[in-house]
């Protein structure tokens, strides 16, 4: 079994990191955080940018525990999504959570993109599905460890749990030179984990049970 967690309030959220929304918003968050009977639990680590990656990613319902997660906390996480998604009033939602529309036609422009707008600027932490689908995707997009490596910046590692009804924040790692060994460190944090639906389980997490 996994460790258990402490619960995650507003209270433990170091100084140095990126905050934003307003009360109205933090209230909504948490509103939805009670009635579908989630919480969040873990640590943040104390840095005003991380890359923080959620996995595994089977369901819709996994963006919906993130927003409130975010909202409620009033974090800063800017998060990569399908420009098709951002369309009327779901669209407003997703830009006021911290939601960026990209095409993924073009996933080399998008690392570079993003790789700017952390360099620059106000601070912000980076969320990304490396799976990029809820279908079982044969490997991970490695583009969000390029970032973290050049930006020498932390990874911090995020689940959906539904068998606790829980989104944990298990790790936070600071990757080194070699890819395949921080995968494998990634992955293996993700063992315990249940998500909506295990049958979409990415190969390479798939492989480890």
């Amino acid at each position: 079994m996994g460790a258990r967690l402490a619960p995650l309030t507003p209270a433990d959220i170091g100084p140095r990191v990126p905050r934003r929304g307003s009360a109205v918003t933090a209230w909504l968050g948490r509103a939805v955080l009670r009635a579908i009977g989630w919480q969040v639990v873990g640590r943040l680590p104390d840095v005003p940018r991380a890359v923080m990656i959620a996995a595994p990613h089977t369901s819709n319902y996994d963006g919906l525990v993130g927003i409130a997660a975010i909202l409620g906390l009033r974090l800063d996480i800017r998060f990569m999504a399908k420009h098709s998604l951002f369309r009327g009033p779901a669209g407003m939602l997703l830009r006021a959570a911290g939601g960026m529309p990209v095409d993924r036609r073009r996933p080399g422009g998008v690392v570079a993109d993003t790789r700017r707008l952390l360099a620059g600027g106000d601070p912000f932490w980076l969320g990304i599905t490396p799976e990029g689908t809820r279908s079982g995707a044969g490997e991970w997009k490695t583009g969000f460890h390029r970032i973290a490596v050049e930006l020498a910046l932390p990874i911090v590692v995020v689940t959906f749990c539904y068998r606790r009804r829980q989104a944990r924040i298990l790790e936070t790692f600071w990757p080194g030179g070699d890819l395949e060994q921080d995968l494998e460190a990634i992955y293996a944090a993700l063992d315990d984990v249940t998500p909506r639906h295990p049958e979409r389980l990415s190969a390479p997490l798939k492989r480890r049970r």
